[in-house]
């Protein structure tokens, strides 16, 4: 494995797993696909800082179309569903079927998510969203890693105050939103 496309939602949970990847010998191509962010001021903040810190490392980054009333309507009857409940399983399903054509179309055999990555996300949901992704898609494998061990979380709290990164408080979504 030398290259992966790395879907990424934010440069905190990409930060740790991109040094890992690199100090690895694995090549990282950084695919930003994130319509479920609501208000846009919100995603230009989270992609612009990914794109400001992958810079730093001289990798190579995909913008993915934002098209927030598309993601609507492809999640329309669940918004009113709980945090890791179908709302999100729907929403994984989305983006990760956009980076397995993303890679298959640039012959990248691998995949994978910094979603993973999240404490607050269901790793049995997200696990079910890639490999669903790789059956719809030919010649590409969803990598199953589990980006919260081998230390990548505490990695990923002291690469955030090393970099002074945005913290944002919720998943992107207008219906995650803490009241």
């Amino acid at each position: 494995m030398k290259t992966v496309l790395l879907h990424s939602c934010c440069a905190p949970c990409s930060a740790p797993i991109l040094e890992w990847m690199l100090e690895n010998d694995i090549t990282p191509i950084v695919y930003f696909f994130n319509p479920n962010i609501f208000p846009y001021e919100e995603y230009e903040k989270r992609k612009q800082e990914l794109i400001w810190y992958i810079s730093s490392l001289n990798l190579r980054f995909i913008d993915g179309d934002y098209n927030h009333e598309h993601w609507l309507e492809n999640i329309r009857g669940l918004e009113n569903r709980p945090e890791r409940g179908a709302r999100c399983a729907e929403c994984f399903k989305i983006r990760l079927e956009a980076a397995a054509m993303l890679a298959a179309e640039l012959n990248i055999e691998i995949f994978s998510t910094t979603l993973s990555s999240s404490r607050w996300k269901d790793w049995k949901q997200i696990y079910e969203a890639g490999v669903s992704a790789e059956r719809k898609v030919t010649n590409v494998r969803f990598w199953t890693k589990d980006w919260k061990k081998g230390g990548l979380t505490e990695r990923r709290a002291i690469l955030l105050r090393e970099q002074k990164f945005y913290n944002q408080q919720y998943c992107g979504c207008e219906f995650s939103m803490r009241k």
